[in-house]
């Protein structure tokens, strides 16, 4: 990854999009090459950069060619522009409280491009069924942040803690609204911590979503998982598919086989 575009090795599109990226950076920013279809993304490492969660998160997802997808708490945009890459989507709205963030990822949606597939909202997902109305959206898909208000926080107000710490919004919050945006048989997708998945399944049962898919994330293969990828099902009958463990690295710094051979990183 690179912040500058003089690379002379790079594509005439990918050049175009560095020269673009250098006009409406601003500061404290780095643009990073996401490695999917020459795709460009603005983050700022005093606020909150994507991790493998997020990556993840984008390989699991599922979207039929037309479909219209709703992503909660988007960041920097790093899931609507991974799926963008990956499906045939006809839209996706990408939605977040935190307007210095929105405005990166309306940044990168441009740099990319993609304006015409991607929307950004300023938004809180608490409000999401008022901003959008009920059974809109084939896919919702979220990265919600993991831990509860009160589990090691120090300061509230900050980008970091908010986008880790259910501050501004609580796991019921996100599921109850992304059921409401949902039309009757669409899916949610979303990782979290499995620590909190009884809690994560009782609360999409309590607001109509059916566990249909799972698939637990290891760091390495002797290591207990860190993450949970979940698919639901609006009104979905029950009946769940427990993937095999997905690993993310062989040994320290090597991506194992599952990484590198389902997301070609």
């Amino acid at each position: 990854m690179t912040e500058n575009g003089s690379n002379p090795e790079r594509s005439e599109v990918l050049r175009a999009r560095y020269a673009l990226a250098e006009s409406v950076q601003k500061e404290g920013e780095r643009v990073d090459e996401l490695q999917r279809n020459e795709y460009l993304i603005f983050q700022h490492p005093g606020r909150f950069c994507f991790g493998m969660d997020a990556v993840l998160l984008s390989g699991f997802v599922r979207v039929k060619p037309g479909g219209k997808v709703l992503d909660l708490g988007t960041g920097t945009g790093i899931i609507p522009i991974l799926l963008e890459a990956k499906t045939k989507a006809a839209h996706i709205t990408a939605l977040e409280i935190q307007e210095e963030s929105a405005d990166m990822a309306a940044r990168s949606v441009l740099v990319n491009g993609l304006t015409e597939k991607i929307e950004v909202k300023v938004g809180d997902i608490k409000a999401a069924g008022k901003y959008f109305g009920p059974e809109v959206f084939d896919v919702v898909t979220s990265n919600p942040p993991y831990m509860t208000a009160e589990h090691g926080l120090t300061n509230p107000e900050l980008p970091k803690a908010i986008a880790r710490h259910e501050v501004l919004c609580t796991l019921e919050d996100v599921v109850r609204e992304a059921s409401y945006v949902l039309k009757t048989g669409g899916n949610f997708f979303m990782v979290h911590r499995p620590f909190r998945l009884a809690e994560i399944i009782r609360c999409l049962s309590a607001h109509g979503l059916e566990l249909k898919r799972m698939r637990l994330v290891h760091p390495y293969v002797e290591k207990e998982p860190n993450m949970v990828l979940i698919e639901a099902c609006k009104g979905g009958k029950p009946r769940v598919t427990v993937e095999p463990p997905l690993i993310v690295f062989e040994k320290p710094g090597v991506y194992h086989p599952d990484i590198t051979g389902i997301y070609g990183y």
